[in-house]
């Protein structure tokens, strides 16, 4: 239940449900069965998407300007720094739903100029169910791999290899979802516990390589502090290191 209400909690979570049962709803009423078929196409592209974004576009280079550098915190650097912190569990809504909105689009236009009849039933089996269905239980594991609750078999998989990720290497374990490790497999980003323990931990391991007083993130914290909560001891203790 505790689980439950903090995902609630982040406005785009109920925004993204909403979205996969109006996406199921439509494919209910008008669709044709084989469609739901489709369904595991968009649970597919989705992890592939979860492991792209992380690595290439959360985990960019630290820009130089603020203003750039404080949305890039918002999205996941600040994550890194306080990964504990509640409210830094969820991918903002102001990337989510936009890139729902622009899958779905670019998918829908594609089938269109292919001239395929069920493109717009196509397009909501593979995004809005299949992908946005996925999303949910991204964040639903990744929030549960930072809490400290009881958690299944599966649950503590996926806590071993992201706490590898936030607390040994932070260029290894892109993904979160159950099976996303094979991504990370065939990308050449895993890496084994054993040799994971011969590595020494990267330096500055939870502000992405940058020193934990580097005046960006000095600025980012303070910037954010009143919206996610933290404390000047927060702000204090995460500036040195």
């Amino acid at each position: 239940m505790q689980r439950l209400s903090l995902m609630m909690s982040h406005w785009s979570i109920p925004a993204m449900i909403l979205a996969v049962l109006a996406g199921g709803l439509s494919l209910s009423l008008q669709a044709p069965a084989w469609l739901w078929f489709l369904v595991p196409l968009g649970i597919l592209a989705q992890m592939l998407n979860e492991y792209s974004m992380h690595r290439y576009i959360f985990h960019l280079a630290p820009p130089r300007r603020q203003w750039q550098f404080n949305l890039l915190y918002m999205a996941h650097y600040g994550h890194h720094d306080f990964p504990t912190h509640p409210r830094l569990f969820f991918a903002p809504g102001w990337v989510t739903l936009p890139v729902l909105a622009i899958n779905y689009a670019a998918l829908f236009g594609l089938l269109r100029l292919a001239g395929l009849d069920q493109a717009f039933n196509i397009a909501t089996a593979v995004v809005p169910v299949g992908g946005a269905l996925t999303f949910l239980g991204y964040e639903w594991f990744h929030m549960t791999a930072h809490l400290p609750v009881g958690k299944t078999r599966v649950e503590r998989h996926v806590t071993t290899l992201h706490n590898q990720h936030h607390f040994r290497d932070f260029s290894r374990w892109f993904h979160v979802s159950p099976g996303g490790e094979v991504i990370d497999r065939l990308m050449g980003t895993a890496i084994e516990r054993e040799a994971l323990k011969s590595k020494q931990r990267i330096e500055f391991i939870r502000t992405l390589g940058m020193t934990p007083d580097d005046s960006r993130l000095v600025a980012a914290r303070h910037h954010y502090a009143e919206r996610y909560g933290l404390s000047p001891a927060d702000i204090a203790r995460a500036a040195r290191g």
